[in-house]
């Protein structure tokens, strides 16, 4: 049979094995902890994401709609204002096409004037000397 000492340092010996499991077991516990806490603090930094993308989105497509709405207003007013100018720029174009046709016309008569005082200016200077007397 065993002893009071053999069983005491048996007992000793378990002691000190379930010491060591037991800061095994508390250091595992440790770790796990600290393991969901940066897993838990990853998905909080993922949702945070998730909502400013979302928010910015949001805002984003906001923006768009806005920018929709003002473009389809600039383009009712230019129409509009296309409208209400047309006929006025047709009147211009008109005013324009009569002014070069006059213009022209203008330009004709200097260049037909023009050649029948150089084609008859023999005669002329012979008239004007007849005229005035001019030997």
């Amino acid at each position: 049979m065993a002893s009071n000492d053999d069983i005491m340092l048996a007992l000793g010996k378990l002691q000190e094995g379930v010491d060591r499991l037991r800061v095994d077991f508390q250091d595992e516990k440790g770790m796990a902890h600290e393991s969901r806490a940066v897993i838990h603090q990853r998905l909080d930094n993922q949702a945070l994401q998730i909502a400013h993308m979302e928010t910015t989105i949001a805002v984003r497509g906001q923006i768009d709609a806005q920018v929709r709405g003002e473009i389809q207003a600039l383009k009712e007013t230019v129409e509009k204002n296309q409208e209400a100018v047309s006929p006025t720029v047709a009147e211009w174009q008109r005013m324009k096409t009569l002014g070069l046709g006059i213009a022209g016309l203008i330009a004709l008569a200097g260049l037909t004037i023009g050649g029948i005082v150089a084609y008859m200016s023999e005669t002329a200077v012979s008239g004007i000397r007849h005229w005035l007397k001019i030997p």
